[in-house]
């Protein structure tokens, strides 16, 4: 089967000898999984694993038909397809991230099949990377810009610490001299990401899950990020903005050095900073045109010293959007920045680990200044909970908009689901429900119906998204004013009926367990009294009956209701005295019903003259035994 290739549906399935060995390993991650799709020079560019021996090709965009050979997937697609990797064509060459060993152990950022010469970043160096994982890349001016996560080096602690990373490089990098980063970068640089709460200690988010691509917003480019806490940490996920303005000028600021293995990380004097600054692109006609020609102090510099001192601030200095203490965790982002009618608004669509998107409007400041106030409008099911099996198949894969249809595709390991945007319908009955939404996509239209505003409609409607100003409006007769459904097989089903069974079946199943509580109590007692009256009591069944059975409560202290001192009355018998019994009962409501009362209030013990002389003479026998 040795270079043998097999088409299927216009996917290529390369069969070379190693087949056998991976499949005398592992036998689900021996098929072809496709970890690169990416549209270049008019086609199709597709990578994949190809049991553990990566393999690309280009492929026709319309009848999917192979074009020319296969090319080696080597740092392009990672072996593992649980492996992350980031892909990217930009001025006809193909950027990549990903790990080029079986053991993801060498993790690259490699440049490859275009004009300029392939390169890649620094070999086994924990300074360049250590463990990253990789979320994506965008291109911005003259760079690129990689997202990731990894292990940081910077603290001193005794634990491992994943933070979140924006690394970048210059597109038009030659590579080193022959004598330093010889065909390799040399204007890599990385920089921390800020997704932080403020306050005396600061709160992060440090795990990076996903991106927005670069969006322009009230005259900033911004990017938004996906940001969540890590497991032994509080719960949380957050949505952090950065000015892409602000994200670059890090990398014009102070470098960061570790002397000595022992030695903490401390920011690089500006006077011991090499000329031209390491990590710059070389310019066309200045004294250095190429990275070829730069020195070697400042190629050695730019080898050991990759990271930024500072820390890249999110906008507004805290996130955008905070979920903490649930059951979910944010991982995927899609923005619409021109949502509603006006193509003015924009929204935010959030992906969670439960297959569930939540949606949110982003509002700006009177000033025009991008802020973090946002307002919650829904939450859509992606999946549907009767289908949903396993939690593998929860696992959201990727989350798209397609602005054409206005609906989501949600990729699952299972299938593909495609969710409206907007579920005006639900408001449809009601004018007062329909304004209150303050969805941009509704509008309450001529026809007495919330209907979907398509981008440019000329139609009259009603909406107020700024405010959601309803005081003029009646009430909706029946309807509440927010519903949020799921659908299901059959139809519609509201969650204020769920809420209602719910509730009605909880304290059903109350009542019955407290009257089967009380009718044992009850029968116990009465058990208990006939056994007394038998005259067969021993003393453990004084006890066990003074106890309540033993089961109800336990002796906390046995005391004289007189305070200790023995005092007679005409009425009272000279030889009884009452000891009070204090239980701690196990039954916590105390508007209890008769029947278990009677075991849990402090019970009295009667002492008898027979009782009073025996337990003279207990004390008697006792003397004259010691």
């Amino acid at each position: 089967l040795a270079n043998q290739r097999l088409k299927n549906k216009g996917f290529f399935f390369y069969l070379p000898y190693s087949l056998y060995f991976c499949l005398s390993l592992v036998q689900d991650e021996c098929r072809n999984f496709i970890k690169v799709l990416l549209s270049r020079n008019g086609g199709l560019f597709l990578c994949g694993t190809n049991a553990f021996n990566p393999l690309c090709a280009n492929y026709t965009g319309d009848t999917l038909e192979m074009l020319g050979d296969t090319v080696s997937g080597m740092a392009r697609c990672p072996y593992d397809p649980k492996h992350a990797n980031v892909a990217l064509v930009a001025e006809g060459n193909l950027f990549t991230a990903t790990v080029t060993d079986f053991l993801a152990i060498d993790a690259v950022i490699y440049r490859s099949l275009g004009d300029s010469p392939a390169l890649r970043t620094v070999k086994h160096d924990s300074k360049w990377f250590r463990e990253p994982y990789f979320v994506s890349a965008v291109e911005w001016g003259p760079h690129i810009y990689f997202f990731f996560r990894e292990i940081a080096m910077e603290f001193n602690y005794l634990e491992k610490v994943v933070v979140s990373r924006v690394a970048r490089v210059c597109k038009r990098d030659q590579g080193g001299s022959q004598r330093v980063l010889e065909k390799q970068w040399t204007s890599f640089l990385k920089a921390r990401l800020n997704c932080s709460v403020p306050g005396d200690s600061h709160f992060y988010f440090n795990l990076l899950h996903s991106t927005s691509p670069i969006i322009r917003m009230h005259g900033r480019d911004i990017i938004l990020g996906v940001f969540s806490t890590p497991a032994n940490s509080i719960p949380g996920s957050a949505v952090c903005a950065f000015d892409m303005e602000q994200l670059a000028a890090v990398f014009d600021g102070r470098f960061k050095e570790q002397k000595s293995p022992e030695s903490i990380w401390t920011p690089v004097p500006d006077e011991v900073i090499p000329k031209p600054r390491p990590g710059g692109c070389a310019v066309q006609g200045s004294k250095f045109n190429s990275s070829n020609s730069f020195p070697d102090e400042m190629l050695n510099f730019v080898k050991t010293h990759p990271l930024m001192d500072e820390a890249v601030p999110s906008l507004g200095q805290r996130p955008w959007i905070v979920r903490t203490m649930v059951r979910y965790q944010l991982n995927k982002i899609v923005v619409d920045t021109e949502a509603g009618p006006y193509r003015n608004r924009t929204v935010l669509f959030l992906g969670s680990s439960r297959g569930t998107i939540l949606k949110f409007l982003i509002m700006p400041n009177q000033d025009n200044t991008v802020t973090n106030s946002n307002i919650f409008l829904e939450e859509l099911e992606g999946f549907n909970p009767d289908k949903r099996g396993q939690r593998l198949k929860l696992q959201l894969l990727s989350l798209t908009l397609d602005r054409m249809s206005h609906t989501l595709l949600l990729a699952f390991p299972s299938c593909v689901v495609r969710v409206p945007v907007a579920r005006c319908q639900l408001y449809s009955r009601c004018m007062k429900n329909c304004i209150a939404s303050r969805d941009p996509y509704c509008g309450w239209t001529r026809g007495s119906t919330c209907s979907f505003l398509r981008p440019g409609t000329r139609l009259p409607f009603e909406q107020d998204v700024e405010h959601g100003n309803v005081d003029h409006l009646g009430d909706c007769d029946g309807i509440l004013l927010q519903e949020s459904f799921m659908e299901e097989p059959d139809g519609l089903v509201s969650v204020n009926l769920l809420v209602v069974s719910a509730v009605s079946a909880f304290a059903t199943g109350a009542v019955l367990s407290g009257l089967t509580v009380c009718w044992i109590m009850s029968h116990r007692h009465r058990h208990s009294r006939g056994s007394g009256a038998s005259g067969a009591r021993r003393k453990g069944d004084k006890e066990q009956s003074m106890l309540g059975q033993g089961r109800s409560g336990s002796v906390m202290s046995v005391t004289r209701t007189s305070g200790g001192e023995r005092r007679c009355s005409q009425a009272d018998n000279p030889f009884r005295r009452q000891l009070s019994v204090h239980l701690r009962s196990s039954v916590r409501n105390p508007r209890c019903a008769p029947q278990l009362c009677r075991w849990i209030q402090p019970q009295s013990v009667t002492l008898t003259p027979r009782d009073d002389r025996r337990a003279k003479k207990r004390g008697a026998e006792n003397e004259g035994s010691s």
